[in-house]
């Protein structure tokens, strides 16, 4: 479901945050520097949603929630460069890039290390599509303290929904599953067309077959 929301005004913070000072937290390679440099307009940080400015406590996890705009040169942007700033900031991140007349929502769902709470764990990131910058936005949902806002604004980006009262971490960790049985079935699909013996075209097409059902089951709405 792709879904844009409006950020209060009180909520804007409205700062550029330069290049060299994501750097400076997290001394990224020479690949993913030129990533920045190829992709990366500019990155605004455009609202701050706290306890003193959408007035919701925060939590241990979810101290604040902060939302990036990134403006593209081109159109594209390798996830290397958001784990970058995600490892920057230490606060979970939702980013909208910018291109043209065009707006994307990402996220990676993030969460204190149970380890090392100075250190955050990443999910893979979940995205909506290329959507038109004039697509109408809704109000914030309503929740009780940051934690539960942060997994409302997260969820619709997620590819299938959570099964029954499934916690939005397994949730996401589902998602992580079926997108690696997804490239495996890829795999196994690109084996196939270069498969010659029948026999073993035999055996792989049954492979596929089993793990398309269990990528169908892992996907669809769990049974009530």
């Amino acid at each position: 479901m792709s879904r844009l929301f409006y950020y209060p005004e009180k909520a804007t913070f409205g700062r550029v945050l330069p290049k060299n000072k994501i750097y400076e937290h997290t001394s990224p390679t020479a690949a993913v520097k030129e990533m920045f440099v190829r992709q990366v307009d500019q990155i605004v940080w455009k609202y701050k949603l706290a306890p003193e400015t959408i007035n919701l406590k925060s939590t241990r996890a979810v101290p604040e929630v902060q939302i990036f705009h990134i403006s593209l040169k081109k159109g594209e942007l390798k996830e290397e460069v958001l784990r970058c700033i995600d490892k920057a900031i230490p606060f979970p991140l939702m980013y909208e890039l910018r291109y043209g007349d065009q707006v994307k929502a990402i996220a990676a769902y993030k969460r204190p290390n149970e380890a090392d709470s100075a250190k955050w764990v990443l999910s893979e990131y979940f995205a909506t599509d290329w959507l038109p910058d004039s697509t109408p936005r809704h109000p914030l949902p309503v929740a009780l303290n940051l934690a539960a806002l942060y997994e409302k604004l997260l969820a619709p980006l997620l590819p299938y929904p959570a099964h029954g009262k499934e916690r939005l971490q397994d949730q996401v960790e589902r998602m992580e599953r079926i997108r690696i049985k997804e490239r495996e079935l890829e795999k196994m699909r690109t084996k196939l067309a270069h498969e010659k013996q029948f026999n073993r075209k035999v055996e792989i097409n049954a492979g596929i077959r089993a793990m398309t059902q269990e990528i169908t089951a892992m996907t669809q709405p769990a049974a009530t």
